[in-house]
């Protein structure tokens, strides 16, 4: 037969009041009463029914994050800052991808997901402006990442234009003129990379280094592949350059291999800047300069402010801009 909260408090000479505040961590528990439940769950081997609990409450304890896939680093390092900020709140976090498609990611918004989980963190790649009022739903919804600026929900960016900015000054104070860009899509319209890219060319354009069009190559889905094949068809058409600012980190890596591959020298020859600062950087060789968008930050915030529209504040939506550090390195300072 099973153990009963009943069973437990009998077994510590509390009220199954007592046991139940415990085991939802009641602050005003005198300590002794405290250990003395516990010991009695621990004795007998007692697990609250969450199913019944949740029923009750309302509430099932879990949030839902939704991004374009965990084969990017930055996605899975992201998912994983998410669990542990959640799991600081008592909440489980499940995970859903949308592979960056326009179709998948409406579908994310749109199932019904009242009996499922609490709230949704969300981190479209594909939706635009226009697609601002699929974000009013039912669920309590938490934007990340810069696709859909002042929409109707809590939304916690990157700062890709100072981000951007700080690292291709860096490649501009080393001496570095002729300056390459891998990852564009020129017709992605308002994104990471049109915006990353925007940042990129006013940063050379301040500092009166013209922006060549010839060293900026599309890279596809931001994969390390997708990095090699861009820098390979830079090498191919001849045109000299001295640095590179790859739009993420696994393009950056990637290019890194090929530069390798082709007996270029970095930085000496060529510098490599990215921008995330996934773990991969600060152990590739050389060592990747990157910015570091502040993961950790951005997931804690945005639990944070999840947690509190699943409690029923309705405030005035914040647009909260994350901090960042930029990471100098190997690959363009020649130490590792």
């Amino acid at each position: 037969m099973a153990v009963t909260m009943r069973d437990v408090a009998r077994q510590a000479g509390v009220s199954p009041k007592t046991v139940s505040n415990v085991m939802n961590g009641y602050p005003y528990i005198r300590e002794e009463t405290r250990t003395r439940v516990l010991a009695a769950i621990d004795a007998l081997g007692y697990r609250m029914n969450i199913s019944a609990r949740n029923l009750k409450s309302g509430r099932t304890g879990i949030i839902a994050l939704a991004v374009p896939e965990l084969s990017n680093p930055y996605f899975a390092e992201l998912a994983d800052a998410a669990i542990a900020a959640a799991g600081e709140h008592g909440l489980t976090v499940m995970i859903e991808t949308t592979g960056a498609d326009r179709e998948r990611e409406l579908t994310a918004l749109a199932r019904p997901r009242g009996h499922l989980v609490d709230g949704l963190l969300y981190s479209p790649l594909s939706l635009g402006p226009e697609d601002v009022d699929q974000l009013s739903t039912t669920t309590p919804i938490v934007l990340l990442g810069e696709r859909i600026f002042h929409s109707p929900v809590d939304h916690v960016m990157i700062d890709n234009v100072a981000g951007t900015k700080a690292v291709v000054r860096h490649l501009l104070d080393q001496g570095r003129r002729r300056i390459a860009v891998i990852g564009i899509r020129p017709t992605e319209g308002v994104g990471t990379a049109g915006i990353r890219y925007g940042a990129f060319a006013d940063t050379l354009t301040e500092y009166g280094v013209p922006v060549l069009d010839e060293l900026a190559v599309s890279g596809g889905k931001w994969h390390r592949s997708s990095g090699a094949d861009a820098m390979e068809e830079l090498l191919a058409t001849g045109r000299p350059f001295d640095a590179v600012f790859a739009l993420n980190d696994t393009l950056a890596l990637g290019a890194i291999r090929a530069l390798t591959a082709h007996g270029v020298r970095i930085p000496d020859d060529v510098a490599v800047a990215g921008f995330d600062n996934i773990d991969e950087a600060s152990f590739s060789s050389p060592t990747l300069t990157t910015v570091d968008p502040n993961r950790g930050h951005i997931a804690r915030i945005a639990v944070d402010l999840l947690v509190r529209r699943m409690s029923g504040d309705d405030s005035d939506h914040q647009e909260i801009v994350a901090p960042y550090t930029l990471h100098t390195r190997g690959s363009t300072l020649g130490t590792n």
